[in-house]
């Protein structure tokens, strides 16, 4: 499942965490890089520890928290502290499969995310606003083609989800997306409360915790 989340962070909050990160301690990205990622990871990241990371990660954190989309879409068990990187100059990171296990900082645990040498969705180019989110599944192979203007700052982080199936989560997004067209155009409709009760159904019956 491949979800666009327009707007997660507003004008004014981009302008702010811009401001921060600029000024921002970045370190070689390859540090943190597992063997095989070392070999095509060319950026740079901010230390987990960091304090501008701290402050504008929990900013992210807390968009999240109220974002419909997202929270449909991700069924959040765990969100992972967000962490930062930065390319230009030609930098990037060919594709790559993430870990499988991620630690949570301070946290004394970590979240899982099981892993494919497959790209679940094809070839797609993704090239968003500032401010705006992209979320697919931790099974796809993906890359960062090379920066040749200008600076790309990002935040990326992993979510353990309560569905831990990719493709169940879609049918639920799909059901969930269903249900809010019909809830905005019909909301009398009789098989309005049909809708909703199966979504919780399979909600109920595929939740791991």
């Amino acid at each position: 499942m491949l979800v666009a989340i327009p707007n997660l962070l507003t004008p004014q909050q981009v302008a702010y965490a811009r401001q921060k990160l600029d000024a921002a301690n970045w370190t070689d990205g390859a540090a943190t890089a597992g063997v095989m990622a070392k070999k095509v990871k060319r950026n740079r990241q901010i230390d987990q520890n960091d304090r501008v990371g701290g402050e504008i990660g929990q900013m992210i954190l807390k968009a999240l928290s109220s974002n419909v989309t997202f929270l449909s879409a991700a069924q959040p068990l765990k969100v992972l502290p967000p962490k930062f990187n930065r390319y230009e100059g030609g930098e990037h990171y060919g594709a790559h499969i993430d870990n499988a296990i991620m630690d949570i900082p301070g946290s004394g645990g970590c979240a899982c995310a099981r892993t494919s040498v497959l790209d679940t969705y094809g070839h797609k180019a993704i090239k968003l606003p500032a401010g705006h989110a992209i979320l697919y599944t931790a099974t796809s192979l993906h890359e960062v083609t090379p920066v040749t203007r200008g600076i790309r700052t990002s935040s990326f982080f992993w979510i353990q989800s309560l569905i831990r199936d990719d493709a169940r989560r879609s049918m639920l997004y799909d059901l969930s997306e269903v249900i809010g067209s019909l809830t905005a155009t019909h909301p009398d409709h009789p098989s309005l409360s049909g809708f909703v009760g199966h979504y919780h159904k399979l909600l109920q019956h595929w939740i791991e915790l």
